[in-house]
């Protein structure tokens, strides 16, 4: 069985499709394709059928990541087919569950810093979209800090689920 894991921004430009592009890596890495599908989407729909923002292809490019990305607006009945739900802030994890159909559904959503011990009371990962290209690296260095830990708890889930 598929577990499945979706990462939920603004916009679905910035930080979720660079969330999705860095784990779906190390879920390439950890060889747990085919076990672990990874998507994104969007609190809002306002870049809907767009592509990443330039900024995010770039800095996903320079550090070795895909970057095939459509944005989208995360739908709430898509809960249903996920196993866990990522917001990159606060404001998303609220929305998110707001969202949610039922509890259980509220009890899949949660922030990617959470899984990073070094972030400390630092929750969220700031929107660069206003800001210039560090804000990008900074993006980066934050998702990649966090989807060690993300990892080491979705695998724990799949082995649980074959044995």
């Amino acid at each position: 069985m598929t577990y499945r894991v979706c990462f939920v921004c603004t916009g679905n430009i910035c930080r979720s499709p660079m969330a999705e592009s860095v784990f779906r890596a190390r879920v390439a890495e950890a060889g747990l394709d085919g076990l672990v599908e990874v998507d994104s989407a969007g609190t809002g729909g306002w870049h809907e059928g767009d592509g990443a923002d330039p900024r995010t292809v770039a800095v996903l490019q320079e550090n070795g990541y895909g970057t095939d990305h459509t944005a989208r607006q995360f739908d709430p009945a898509w809960f249903a087919r996920l196993d866990l739900v990522i917001a990159l802030d606060s404001g998303h994890l609220r929305a998110l569950r707001r969202m949610a159909p039922t509890e259980r559904d509220a009890d899949k959503v949660r922030l990617l810093r959470s899984y990073d011990p070094a972030a400390g009371d630092d929750p969220d990962v700031p929107d660069p979209y206003y800001g210039n290209a560090d804000g990008f690296d900074d993006c980066l260095r934050m998702v990649e800090a966090a989807s060690t830990g993300l990892l080491t708890a979705v695998r724990e889930h799949v082995e649980g689920r074959a044995a």
